[in-house]
């Protein structure tokens, strides 16, 4: 049988005491050794087939160096860019995550939440919160570490780290106005969720801000981010809302389903209807037409969350303070908007 490598090993080859070596693998740890000597024993470490035994590791430091990832709805493009954002940030310093999916249902957070701590979870990720959320508030009051992505929650305790609704809807609008539109309707995200109470928010501040009157019966909310409350919402609209000549929709599924039941009624987009989207998730730009949307730094968005958590795990917990980060967004023009009919 093979003799398995012990840190001792590593530090007797690389000529060096048992405590630099460990100092040296541990990213959390390896800051006070000259970069030259922490790279030689990590190289010496790789050659010899070191492996960290994470158990050990963990009864020594407290730590498991795993993060619970929490997430809506695992069939939704945007959360695979998050994700590789979150490995990214995560990975350097020798963590990994757990991933879970609420498949839409938040009554499962809380259980989903409490199993990820029983597997002693450092820390928590959380992108599927309401803006009252219960959870969340809990788990800070039990001193978790916690950082919301994409979302955010009205507790200003809890770190988040969101996109610039205000900017990505006012482009989106000045846009549109530019191409000649003034009967500007909006389907809103669900009002539970910060992203879409925040974008309804800043349609209406837009609106007002570039001097477009807003109907309120222009205005329908989903109750969900999918392609069915798109289809929806839009035939609602062109029920009601005579005379609009452009939608602009609070993420990029429901403009998907807008343009489908456009179709549906024997309307085109962006002929008789210019609609717009809001992430730029990934193959909007395949669409026939290409989605004009608000594009969202969403790798970014993840390797903050994750930074900032880990930020929030290398400070004792008196000392751990909120952070609120905010990313830019930027208008991407597409097909799917040019001025209104004649």
């Amino acid at each position: 049988m093979k003799k398995r490598i012990t840190l001792k090993d590593v530090a007797r080859a690389a000529n060096v005491h048992v405590s630099t070596a460990s100092r040296a693998l541990d990213p959390n740890t390896s800051h006070p050794i000259r970069d030259e000597l922490a790279l030689h024993i990590r190289r010496v470490s790789a050659e010899l087939g070191y492996e960290l035994n994470a158990e050990a590791y963990s009864l020594r430091t407290r730590r498991t160096r795993l993060v619970g990832v929490v997430i809506p709805d695992i069939t939704d493009p945007v959360y695979p860019l998050i994700l590789r954002g979150l490995e990214n940030a995560l990975l350097p310093r020798r963590f990994v995550s757990i991933v879970a999916s609420l498949d839409g249902d938040m009554s499962r957070e809380a259980d989903v939440t409490a199993l990820m701590r029983s597997r002693n979870v450092d820390g928590l990720i959380l992108g599927s919160v309401e803006r009252e959320d219960v959870v969340a508030t809990k788990l800070l009051s039990q001193g978790v570490p916690l950082v919301t992505v994409g979302r955010r929650v009205e507790n200003e305790s809890v770190s988040s780290v969101t996109s610039d609704h205000v900017e990505g809807i006012r482009q989106a609008l000045a846009h549109l106005r530019a191409l000649g539109h003034r009967a500007i309707a909006h389907i809103a995200g669900p009002q539970k969720l910060s992203t879409g109470a925040d974008r309804l928010k800043a349609f209406r501040g837009a609106s007002a801000a570039l001097g477009l009157g807003v109907s309120e019966r222009a205005i329908v909310a989903a109750d969900a981010y999918s392609i069915d409350e798109g289809r929806r919402c839009a035939r609602e609209l062109v029920a009601r809302a005579t005379g609009t000549t452009a939608v602009v929709c609070a993420n990029d599924r429901l403009a998907v389903g807008a343009i489908a039941a456009l179709r549906e009624l024997g309307l085109e987009c962006p002929r008789d209807l210019s609609v717009t989207g809001y992430n730029d998730m990934p193959m909007v730009d395949l669409l026939s037409p290409g989605l004009t949307t608000v594009h969202v730094p969403l790798v970014e968005i993840g390797s903050e969350s994750a930074r900032l958590l880990l930020d929030l795990l290398d400070r004792p917990e008196p000392e751990r303070e909120a952070r609120h980060v905010v990313l830019p967004a930027s208008l991407v023009v597409r097909g799917s908007t040019r001025p209104p009919p004649p």
